[in-house]
């Protein structure tokens, strides 16, 4: 839980110093990229540190993950300028990619089926805390002490957990493999470039240049070249860094692109509700973040009671229900009033927070169990790389779209000059004196239509969701008995098809 907890605050707690560290260091054009860089190293580095823990055991992976992440806290905060500071978070991400993928494969690895919904419970609540203390904390160490600190500080928390793990964290022994294990380095890279390139298109596109530009064209292009190039070089490889059984099994490719969908629709409250509070409802910084945050109290007590659900219906089932209803929370978004009370949409988000627990937790703690020991770090990180991959693909659609609307509806407004673009809006109006009271009502009105549109979108994405698992998901999972479930029994990378296998239910 430490280890997670380094990854967890790691995002809130920098948002809040973003005016400090760019009045220190400059580079206001760039400063995007102390997210997008770090976010882009974790994304591409997920599926090989999932095979890597296949491979050579989740001990190695973790600490080397945790010594990694702490190198980058050191070097961010030794940082002379932002293009320092922005290489040095990459860093940063090549650790947390480690920390997020394996701290998931172990809390499989350590419990049985019938426990896993509690200890992923509380992984959750590492989350959940981490978005309320983050901004806190963040906002405490720059307004009162030194922006550097939000770095320095997770020394101390990465020291204590690595010295745990070290510790305590006992792995069960192995068989020696009769071949010395190879890694797929080639594919690795391949793997690394295409998502790279992929992404920093999705980034970028539509805010450092025009989508249809050329850098777009090229990089959307160049992406394309290298994934058709990862898949010939995956196809020869003896042991693949994404194999192809992760999406010949119909299991897994469901939850995959379950979950790839789920980080699609989860833009909408995580990106644009907090814009929604402070330009249409007028709230502060920290009440906005206090309207999101009560996602994270209904998520993770939904999460530990959905086994009484699955247990009865089975994992397929209980995460239908779960996005069933995170549809029509979705939906209800544009129904609310305008300007309406904060009430309304934090009661929105609690809903949304127990409905989406009740459908990510059944599906991870499902598909690890369809696998053995030698599969389920690969596994566990094509479903965390597709969540991913989702909300970058989320973050530039509906971007686009936000934007598209706010332009279209700011046409008619009552004064000449305001910006097109969702953030310089939002910028304008903090300032009481930017507009006449008939020009503010106009844009808040643009604005509560253009989150009204993304909300919608992200019902399309909930819809997608169950699209996958109605299609292509089992009734019931194919779940390996537990007697069958130890690392010697799955040594082998082939074991999980000859497993034993039993129905939740049973």
């Amino acid at each position: 839980m430490l280890g997670m907890a380094l990854a967890a605050i790691d995002g809130t707690i920098v948002s809040t110093a973003v005016p400090q560290i760019v009045g220190d260091l400059g580079g206001l054009a760039v400063f995007s990229w102390l997210f997008s860089g770090y976010l882009l190293a974790v994304t591409v580095t997920l599926p090989l540190y999932g095979k890597l823990s296949d491979t050579f055991g989740r001990k190695p992976v973790l600490i080397a993950g945790i010594i990694l992440f702490l190198v980058g806290s050191v070097l961010c905060a030794a940082a002379w300028n932002m293009a320092a500071l922005i290489a040095f978070r990459i860093v940063q991400g090549l650790g947390g990619g480690a920390l997020q993928g394996t701290v998931q494969t172990i809390a499989a690895d350590l419990y049985p089926l019938k426990e896993r919904p509690r200890i992923q419970a509380k992984l959750s609540t590492v989350w959940a805390t981490s978005a309320v203390a983050g901004p806190v904390v963040g906002g405490l160490l720059a307004g009162y002490a030194d922006w550097r600190w939000i770095f320095l500080i997770n020394l101390p928390v990465g020291a204590v957990a690595l010295w745990l793990v070290v510790r305590h964290l006992h792995e069960p022994s192995r068989p020696r493999p009769a071949a010395r294990p190879r890694v797929d380095w080639a594919g690795a890279l391949a793997v690394f470039a295409t998502g790279s390139l992929l992404l920093t298109a999705l980034v970028q596109g539509g805010v450092a240049w025009p989508w249809l530009s050329a850098p777009s064209l090229g990089l959307f292009g160049a992406s394309a070249v290298l994934a058709a190039l990862t898949v010939v070089i995956e196809r020869r490889a003896a042991e693949p860094i994404i194999p192809g059984w992760v999406w010949r099994r119909r299991t897994i490719a469901s939850v995959n692109l379950a979950l790839g969908a789920m980080g699609l629709l989860m833009v909408a409250p995580t990106v644009f509700l907090p814009t929604y509070a402070q330009s249409v409802l007028g709230l502060g910084p920290i009440a906005a973040g206090f309207v999101l945050s009560v996602m994270t109290l209904s998520w993770p007590v939904s999460a530990a009671l959905s086994d009484r659900v699955y247990n009865r219906i089975g994992f397929r089932g209980t995460a239908m229900i779960g996005m069933s209803a995170a549809l029509l929370v979705l939906l209800a978004f544009p129904l609310l009033p305008y300007p309406g009370e904060p009430w309304h949409p934090a009661l929105l988000m609690l809903l949304l927070g127990a409905a989406l627990g009740l459908f990510q937790l059944p599906l991870i703690v499902g598909v690890q169990s369809t696998v053995g020991w030698a599969e389920r770090g690969t596994t566990t990180a094509s479903v965390l790389f597709c969540r991913q991959v989702g909300q970058s693909i989320g973050a530039a659609v509906f971007g686009a779209v936000a934007n598209g609307v706010l332009a279209a509806r700011l046409l008619d407004a009552p004064v000449d000059g305001l910006p097109g673009d969702l953030d310089a809006v939002t910028r304008a109006l903090e300032d009481p004196g930017a507009f006449s009271a008939a020009a503010t009502d106009h844009v808040r009105r643009a604005v509560d239509a253009a989150v009204d549109y993304v909300y919608v979108g992200a019902a399309g994405a909930a819809a997608l969701a169950l699209l996958a698992l109605i299609t292509l998901a089992p009734r019931r999972f194919p779940v390996i008995t537990e007697t069958t479930d130890a690392p010697e029994a799955a040594a082998a990378p082939g074991a999980a098809k000859a497993a034993d296998r039993s129905e939740i239910d049973s």
